[in-house]
Protein backbone atom coordinates (compact mmCIF):
# COMPACT_ATOMS: atom_id res chain seq x y z
CA UNK A 1 0.00 0.00 0.00
CA UNK A 2 1.32 3.44 -0.88
CA UNK A 3 0.98 6.38 1.33
CA UNK A 4 -0.43 8.39 -2.09
CA UNK A 5 -3.25 6.06 -2.42
CA UNK A 6 -4.23 7.05 0.87
CA UNK A 7 -3.62 10.81 0.51
CA UNK A 8 -5.42 10.89 -2.79
CA UNK A 9 -8.72 9.15 -1.45
CA UNK A 10 -9.15 11.24 1.43
CA UNK A 11 -8.73 14.40 -1.03
CA UNK A 12 -11.71 12.64 -3.09
CA UNK A 13 -13.37 11.61 0.22
CA UNK A 14 -12.86 15.51 1.22
CA UNK A 15 -14.36 16.91 -1.73
CA UNK A 16 -16.98 14.33 -3.01
CA UNK A 17 -15.08 15.05 -6.54
CA UNK A 18 -12.47 13.60 -8.61
CA UNK A 19 -12.02 16.97 -10.65
CA UNK A 20 -12.01 19.28 -6.83
CA UNK A 21 -9.62 16.41 -6.02
CA UNK A 22 -7.40 16.80 -9.04
CA UNK A 23 -7.52 20.55 -8.59
CA UNK A 24 -6.61 20.04 -4.63
CA UNK A 25 -3.65 18.51 -5.60
CA UNK A 26 -2.71 19.75 -8.59
CA UNK A 27 -2.32 16.05 -10.37
CA UNK A 28 -4.43 15.01 -13.32
CA UNK A 29 -8.26 13.27 -12.82
CA UNK A 30 -6.98 9.65 -14.50
CA UNK A 31 -3.89 9.58 -12.23
CA UNK A 32 -5.98 10.25 -8.99
CA UNK A 33 -8.32 7.68 -10.38
CA UNK A 34 -5.85 5.06 -11.32
CA UNK A 35 -4.08 5.67 -8.06
CA UNK A 36 -7.24 4.89 -6.39
CA UNK A 37 -8.48 2.10 -8.22
CA UNK A 38 -5.68 0.52 -7.68
CA UNK A 39 -6.34 0.89 -3.71
CA UNK A 40 -9.56 -0.50 -4.14
CA UNK A 41 -7.99 -3.79 -5.92
CA UNK A 42 -5.31 -4.33 -3.48
CA UNK A 43 -8.21 -4.31 -0.58
CA UNK A 44 -10.69 -6.09 -2.41
CA UNK A 45 -13.22 -4.04 -1.84
CA UNK A 46 -14.91 -1.04 -3.43
CA UNK A 47 -14.18 2.26 -1.84
CA UNK A 48 -16.05 5.13 -3.78
CA UNK A 49 -19.53 4.90 -5.10
CA UNK A 50 -19.63 6.22 -8.32
CA UNK A 51 -23.06 5.77 -9.66
CA UNK A 52 -24.56 9.50 -8.79
CA UNK A 53 -23.16 13.14 -9.25
CA UNK A 54 -21.76 13.65 -6.47
CA UNK A 55 -19.65 10.48 -5.63
CA UNK A 56 -19.98 9.00 -1.74
CA UNK A 57 -18.20 6.35 -0.01
CA UNK A 58 -19.32 2.84 0.27
CA UNK A 59 -19.24 1.52 3.71
CA UNK A 60 -15.76 -0.24 3.59
CA UNK A 61 -14.91 3.58 2.45
CA UNK A 62 -15.88 5.33 5.23
CA UNK A 63 -13.67 2.78 7.68
CA UNK A 64 -10.92 2.81 5.06
CA UNK A 65 -11.14 6.81 4.90
CA UNK A 66 -10.92 6.71 9.12
CA UNK A 67 -8.42 4.21 9.66
CA UNK A 68 -6.68 6.34 6.83
CA UNK A 69 -6.75 9.91 8.70
CA UNK A 70 -5.15 7.89 11.25
CA UNK A 71 -2.29 6.77 9.72
CA UNK A 72 -1.84 10.47 7.72
CA UNK A 73 -1.83 12.10 11.16
CA UNK A 74 0.77 9.51 12.47
CA UNK A 75 3.20 10.18 9.59
CA UNK A 76 2.43 13.81 10.01
CA UNK A 77 3.93 13.74 13.72
CA UNK A 78 6.73 11.74 12.86
CA UNK A 79 8.27 14.36 9.98
CA UNK A 80 7.02 16.96 12.62
CA UNK A 81 9.14 14.64 15.73
CA UNK A 82 11.71 14.74 13.39
CA UNK A 83 11.67 18.55 12.01
CA UNK A 84 11.90 19.78 16.11
CA UNK A 85 15.07 17.63 17.09
CA UNK A 86 16.50 19.88 13.86
CA UNK A 87 15.37 23.01 14.36
CA UNK A 88 14.44 23.43 17.83
CA UNK A 89 14.30 27.42 17.74
CA UNK A 90 11.51 27.35 15.04
CA UNK A 91 8.00 26.05 14.58
CA UNK A 92 4.24 26.74 13.91
CA UNK A 93 1.54 26.79 16.53
CA UNK A 94 -2.06 27.23 15.88
CA UNK A 95 -4.09 28.18 19.04
CA UNK A 96 -7.70 28.35 19.69
CA UNK A 97 -8.81 31.16 21.44
CA UNK A 98 -12.05 32.36 23.05
CA UNK A 99 -12.79 36.03 22.84
CA UNK A 100 -12.89 36.65 25.86
CA UNK A 101 -9.99 34.45 27.59
CA UNK A 102 -7.98 36.23 25.10
CA UNK A 103 -9.21 40.14 25.60
CA UNK A 104 -8.09 39.17 29.61
CA UNK A 105 -5.04 37.02 29.93
CA UNK A 106 -3.35 36.32 26.42
CA UNK A 107 -1.91 39.88 24.86
CA UNK A 108 1.42 39.78 27.68
CA UNK A 109 1.72 35.65 27.19
CA UNK A 110 1.59 36.82 23.35
CA UNK A 111 3.98 39.18 23.49
CA UNK A 112 6.54 37.10 25.82
CA UNK A 113 6.42 34.39 23.30
CA UNK A 114 7.21 36.66 20.08
CA UNK A 115 10.07 38.26 22.40
CA UNK A 116 11.59 34.87 23.77
CA UNK A 117 11.02 32.74 20.89
CA UNK A 118 10.94 34.55 17.61
CA UNK A 119 11.20 31.87 15.38
CA UNK A 120 7.67 29.98 16.27
CA UNK A 121 5.26 31.51 14.61
CA UNK A 122 1.86 31.72 16.40
CA UNK A 123 -1.82 31.26 14.85
CA UNK A 124 -4.32 32.56 16.48
CA UNK A 125 -8.29 31.49 15.68
CA UNK A 126 -10.68 33.01 17.62
CA UNK A 127 -13.89 30.73 18.43
CA UNK A 128 -16.05 30.22 21.66
CA UNK A 129 -14.74 27.52 23.69
CA UNK A 130 -17.03 24.62 21.76
CA UNK A 131 -15.61 25.67 18.59
CA UNK A 132 -12.35 25.39 20.04
CA UNK A 133 -12.84 21.35 21.30
CA UNK A 134 -13.86 20.85 17.95
CA UNK A 135 -10.52 22.06 16.31
CA UNK A 136 -8.85 20.31 18.63
CA UNK A 137 -10.53 17.11 18.09
CA UNK A 138 -10.43 17.26 14.37
CA UNK A 139 -6.85 18.57 14.06
CA UNK A 140 -7.33 21.89 12.77
CA UNK A 141 -5.90 23.17 15.84
CA UNK A 142 -2.67 22.33 17.85
CA UNK A 143 -3.53 24.51 21.37
CA UNK A 144 -6.78 25.32 22.66
CA UNK A 145 -8.70 27.18 25.66
CA UNK A 146 -11.91 25.80 26.36
CA UNK A 147 -14.19 26.56 29.43
CA UNK A 148 -13.77 23.69 31.98
CA UNK A 149 -15.08 20.83 32.03
CA UNK A 150 -14.50 19.31 28.67
CA UNK A 151 -14.30 15.61 27.45
CA UNK A 152 -11.55 14.08 29.49
CA UNK A 153 -11.65 10.70 27.09
CA UNK A 154 -10.77 12.98 24.22
CA UNK A 155 -8.68 15.48 25.50
CA UNK A 156 -5.93 16.15 28.01
CA UNK A 157 -6.62 19.20 30.24
CA UNK A 158 -4.40 21.66 32.01
CA UNK A 159 -6.45 23.88 34.25
CA UNK A 160 -4.81 27.51 34.50
CA UNK A 161 -7.78 29.59 35.67
CA UNK A 162 -10.03 29.60 38.21
CA UNK A 163 -12.43 32.08 39.40
CA UNK A 164 -16.07 32.91 39.68
CA UNK A 165 -19.21 35.12 37.74
CA UNK A 166 -21.07 38.70 38.56
CA UNK A 167 -23.83 39.75 38.21
CA UNK A 168 -23.73 43.22 36.00
CA UNK A 169 -25.99 45.56 36.31
CA UNK A 170 -26.86 49.47 35.28
CA UNK A 171 -26.18 51.25 38.20
CA UNK A 172 -30.00 52.55 38.62
CA UNK A 173 -31.06 49.36 38.50
CA UNK A 174 -32.97 47.72 42.06
CA UNK A 175 -30.85 45.10 42.86
CA UNK A 176 -27.42 47.51 41.98
CA UNK A 177 -27.28 48.19 45.96
CA UNK A 178 -27.20 44.64 47.01
CA UNK A 179 -23.92 43.33 47.99
CA UNK A 180 -24.77 39.85 46.82
CA UNK A 181 -27.59 38.52 44.92
CA UNK A 182 -29.06 35.01 44.38
CA UNK A 183 -29.78 33.98 41.24
CA UNK A 184 -33.42 33.00 41.74
CA UNK A 185 -33.96 36.56 42.28
CA UNK A 186 -32.90 36.97 38.59
CA UNK A 187 -35.89 34.64 37.45
CA UNK A 188 -37.86 38.11 36.19
CA UNK A 189 -34.87 40.13 34.96
CA UNK A 190 -34.45 40.09 31.05
CA UNK A 191 -30.94 38.76 30.46
CA UNK A 192 -28.34 39.72 28.02
CA UNK A 193 -26.58 36.75 26.60
CA UNK A 194 -23.23 35.77 24.85
CA UNK A 195 -24.64 33.97 21.57
CA UNK A 196 -24.97 29.93 21.63
CA UNK A 197 -21.23 29.16 20.16
CA UNK A 198 -19.58 30.09 23.25
CA UNK A 199 -19.52 27.88 26.33
CA UNK A 200 -21.04 30.43 28.95
CA UNK A 201 -24.43 30.80 27.56
CA UNK A 202 -24.76 27.06 28.16
CA UNK A 203 -23.45 27.22 31.50
CA UNK A 204 -25.56 30.51 32.57
CA UNK A 205 -28.45 28.93 31.17
CA UNK A 206 -28.01 25.53 33.27
CA UNK A 207 -27.63 27.53 36.26
CA UNK A 208 -30.58 29.21 36.21
CA UNK A 209 -32.67 26.14 35.43
CA UNK A 210 -30.87 24.60 38.61
CA UNK A 211 -32.28 27.96 40.42
CA UNK A 212 -36.18 27.17 38.82
CA UNK A 213 -36.63 29.20 36.08
CA UNK A 214 -35.79 29.89 32.27
CA UNK A 215 -34.15 33.10 31.66
CA UNK A 216 -35.91 35.40 29.57
CA UNK A 217 -33.03 36.56 27.11
CA UNK A 218 -33.56 39.89 25.25
CA UNK A 219 -30.57 40.13 23.50
CA UNK A 220 -27.86 37.85 22.58
CA UNK A 221 -24.54 38.99 21.49
CA UNK A 222 -21.05 37.36 20.30
CA UNK A 223 -19.27 40.81 21.54
CA UNK A 224 -18.95 41.20 25.13
CA UNK A 225 -18.33 44.75 25.34
CA UNK A 226 -21.21 45.51 23.44
CA UNK A 227 -23.50 43.70 25.70
CA UNK A 228 -22.11 45.66 28.74
CA UNK A 229 -22.92 48.10 26.85
CA UNK A 230 -26.32 47.36 26.47
CA UNK A 231 -26.54 46.57 29.97
CA UNK A 232 -25.05 50.13 31.01
CA UNK A 233 -28.01 52.09 29.25
CA UNK A 234 -30.58 49.40 31.21
CA UNK A 235 -31.63 47.08 28.77
CA UNK A 236 -31.16 43.56 30.78
CA UNK A 237 -28.65 42.33 33.16
CA UNK A 238 -25.82 39.84 32.21
CA UNK A 239 -22.93 37.86 34.03
CA UNK A 240 -19.59 37.38 33.26
CA UNK A 241 -15.99 35.91 34.85
CA UNK A 242 -14.59 37.72 37.31
CA UNK A 243 -11.85 38.84 35.59
CA UNK A 244 -13.75 40.71 32.82
CA UNK A 245 -15.78 42.74 35.42
CA UNK A 246 -12.55 44.28 35.97
CA UNK A 247 -12.51 45.85 32.41
CA UNK A 248 -15.71 47.51 32.78
CA UNK A 249 -16.95 51.15 32.96
CA UNK A 250 -17.68 51.18 36.95
CA UNK A 251 -19.02 54.12 37.02
CA UNK A 252 -21.83 53.34 34.73
CA UNK A 253 -22.70 49.61 35.71
CA UNK A 254 -22.90 47.51 39.54
CA UNK A 255 -20.95 44.42 39.57
CA UNK A 256 -22.44 41.81 42.35
CA UNK A 257 -21.36 38.75 43.52
CA UNK A 258 -23.86 35.51 43.29
CA UNK A 259 -24.85 33.32 45.94
CA UNK A 260 -24.43 30.43 44.99
CA UNK A 261 -20.99 30.78 43.00
CA UNK A 262 -20.48 30.06 39.14
CA UNK A 263 -17.42 29.09 39.11
CA UNK A 264 -15.48 30.03 35.38
CA UNK A 265 -12.60 27.69 34.81
CA UNK A 266 -10.40 27.88 32.06
CA UNK A 267 -8.01 25.18 31.14
CA UNK A 268 -5.48 24.55 27.98
CA UNK A 269 -6.56 21.47 25.98
CA UNK A 270 -4.72 19.08 23.45
CA UNK A 271 -6.05 16.23 21.61
CA UNK A 272 -5.13 12.88 23.50
CA UNK A 273 -2.32 10.87 22.00
CA UNK A 274 -1.46 13.17 20.04
CA UNK A 275 2.00 14.39 19.55
CA UNK A 276 3.18 18.04 20.69
CA UNK A 277 5.22 19.84 18.67
CA UNK A 278 8.53 21.82 20.20
CA UNK A 279 6.54 24.93 19.46
CA UNK A 280 2.87 24.24 20.65
CA UNK A 281 5.01 22.55 24.33
CA UNK A 282 6.71 26.24 24.64
CA UNK A 283 3.14 27.92 24.54
CA UNK A 284 2.00 25.49 26.72
CA UNK A 285 4.65 26.21 29.29
CA UNK A 286 4.47 29.79 29.01
CA UNK A 287 0.31 29.94 29.73
CA UNK A 288 0.81 27.22 32.74
CA UNK A 289 4.15 29.31 34.26
CA UNK A 290 2.44 32.85 33.68
CA UNK A 291 1.10 34.66 36.65
CA UNK A 292 -2.64 35.33 36.38
CA UNK A 293 -4.04 37.72 38.27
CA UNK A 294 -7.41 37.07 40.04
CA UNK A 295 -9.08 40.51 40.87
Amino acid sequence: MDIRQLKYFLAVAKHKSFTKASQALHLSQPSISKMIKSLEDELGVTLIDRSTKQIELTDAGEIVRKQAQQIIHSIDDLAQSLYDLMHLNKGHVTLGLPPIAGTIFFAPIIEKLHRHYPGIQLELMEFGSKKVAQGIESGILDVGIAMLPVDSCKFDVIPFVSEEMRLITHRRHLLAGKSVVSLSELKDESFIFLSEEFALYERIWHECTKAGFKPKITYKSSQWDFIAELVATGLGIAIFPQSLCAKLPTERLRIIPINPAIPWNLGIIVKKHRYISYAAQTLINLIKNHRFNHN
